[in-house]
């Protein structure tokens, strides 16, 4: 069994490698990084669409409808598709509020 002093030398001398194997790749590393900046467009502002009263009701209730929806099994999806198919979406609500 090697001693102590030997076994330290040799991890040292293992991590001394480590470091210079990173000491190596972090310029490629950076290179690539600005090269890859230089390659993108610049990010532009995402407009927020102006959405009428009667939208944003509509959009509140597909998110309910896909909310409650989330929690339901697929005999019991497949059932509030057809009730909203059949009678609407906020029927399909209730109904898949009175499933859990």
């Amino acid at each position: 069994m090697p001693a102590v002093g030997q076994r330290l030398a040799r991890r040292s001398r293992a991590v001394a490698r480590q470091f210079e194997q990173l000491s190596r790749s972090v310029p490629r590393l950076l290179e690539a990084v600005v090269v890859s900046r230089e390659k993108a467009t610049p990010m532009t502002k995402r407009r927020r669409p102006r959405l009428s009263p009667a939208q944003r009701r509509a959009l509140k209730l597909q998110g309910k409808y896909m909310g409650t929806m989330r929690g339901l099994l697929p005999r019991q999806r497949s059932r509030v598709k057809r009730a909203r198919a059949q009678s609407g979406i906020r029927a399909a609500i209730a109904l898949a509020q009175s499933l859990y």
